[in-house]
């Protein structure tokens, strides 16, 4: 699994790029198909509570999936988002498997 992270308009720190890789990379846990995972991380104007975003794509034979979540912090956008994309696989999955 191919993890790319990109931080817009900010230089994202060492400690988060490894939370970032270790929580994504749980993913490939629940399918082993995916091939390719986009990290995207912005923080929203204005500088306020709340101004945390996180987008993740994963890329599946045939299909993306993404989820996209704004907190106060980008590790909890981050776990808010990976939890989404896990519900998004199992449906994939399912949806696969009743062909």
């Amino acid at each position: 699994m191919d993890i790319k992270i990109q931080a817009v308009h900010f230089e994202a720190s060492e400690k988060l790029e490894k939370f970032i890789e270790k929580k994504v990379s749980k993913l490939g846990k629940f399918c082993d198909e995916i091939r390719k995972v986009e990290v995207s991380l912005k923080v929203v104007k204005p500088e306020t509570a709340m101004n945390k975003e996180a987008f993740l794509k994963v890329s599946l034979p045939g299909k993306d999936l993404v989820a996209q979540e704004v907190s106060d912090t980008f590790e909890e956008a981050i776990d808010k988002t990976t939890e989404s994309l896990t519900r998004q696989i199992s449906k994939y999955k399912e949806m696969k498997k009743n062909r």
